[in-house]
């Protein structure tokens, strides 16, 4: 009866420590394109934006073209840490049409129809980008994956209010959206895992003392 009471106990706490892995929201086609599609359309505008930097007439282009380093470096940081938690395989490079728009916006480096040219392609770049980000926020499976798609979503929003229309709007620059929140949510979530798994396995833990101590308390009345 002792053996069967501590191996109940054993398998308790076992199945309690693997309890996470078994509810960990699952990562579908569909999730794993978006991240990768994300990733790459990261990567092209912070290229675009140091293209802009470096290349731009108007000082409102060079300001905008910034903004897009600055924001889309947070957003792929927390995007970057959320691949990896889930195993999804980053490209290491923009889409190939990503990078031929942007040499035939630079061809035009240092004239006035640079910045427009610039302006339009980005207009074209976050109009898709918010696209997806709707069809991840609509369709998405992982839990993770979406929370990181609606915190992209105003970063996204206020950049393409920058560049609508083909007009530079510097000043729409809001420099308080929380385009980190990607990062923090996975940071966040593995906290909550930790702490589920130290409270399910206390909790095998205590089953498993009291299965003890009340064998201990039969065993006793037996003896007496």
């Amino acid at each position: 009866m002792r053996k069967q009471l501590v191996t109940v106990a054993l398998i308790g706490a076992a199945g309690a420590l693997c309890a996470p892995q078994a509810y960990a929201a699952p990562v579908s086609d569909q999730d794993t394109a978006f991240t990768q599609a994300a990733h790459r359309a990261n990567l092209a505008e912070i290229a675009a934006g140091q293209d802009a930097q470096r290349n731009a007439t108007t000082g409102c282009v060079k300001t905008v073209g910034g903004v897009l380093v600055r924001d889309h470096s947070r957003l792929d940081a927390g995007l970057t840490a959320l691949a990896k938690k889930h195993g999804i395989a980053l490209p290491g490079s923009p889409a190939p049409e990503d990078e031929q728009k942007l040499m035939a916006v630079r061809a035009k480096a240092g004239t006035a129809a640079y910045d427009k040219a610039w302006l339009a392609h980005q207009e074209a770049a976050h109009t898709k980008s918010l696209a997806r980000i709707d069809e991840e926020i609509a369709k998405g499976d992982n839990a993770e994956v979406v929370a990181a798609a609606r915190a992209a979503r105003p970063v996204v929003a206020m950049h393409l209010d920058m560049v609508r229309g083909g007009t530079c709007h510097a000043a729409k620059d809001s420099k308080t959206v929380g385009a980190g929140n990607g990062g923090q949510l996975a940071a966040a979530m593995n906290d909550r895992v930790v702490l589920g798994t130290v409270a399910l396995a206390g909790g095998a833990l205590l089953v498993a003392g009291a299965g003890l101590w009340a064998l201990r308390g039969r065993r006793s009345d037996a003896e007496s």
